[in-house]
């Protein structure tokens, strides 16, 4: 069953992940879940905040590898350079 929550949020869109990890975090914020469904939400909150880095990663690298010019793709520069 963890496997398929896993699969769940591997193919999740960076926005709803984000969008699921808010509502998780209101949640405990609250702090009127019960404590198995707390550490159960937790652990959600967890896989989804790890996926939303790597989608925010992967995007950082496109835009590492491809800065377009007026002229098109001119080649490799950092993010931190734009």
């Amino acid at each position: 069953m963890a496997e398929a929550k896993a699969a769940d949020i591997a193919t999740m869109s960076f926005e709803d992940a984000l969008r699921e990890l808010e509502g998780i975090v209101h949640k405990l914020e609250a702090g009127d879940v019960p404590l198995e469904d707390s550490i159960r939400i937790y652990e959600r909150g967890a896989a989804l905040k790890a996926h939303c880095e790597k989608r925010l990663k992967e995007a950082e690298l496109k835009v590492e590898k491809v800065v377009l010019g007026a002229d098109g793709p001119k080649g490799l520069e950092s993010a931190d350079d734009l």
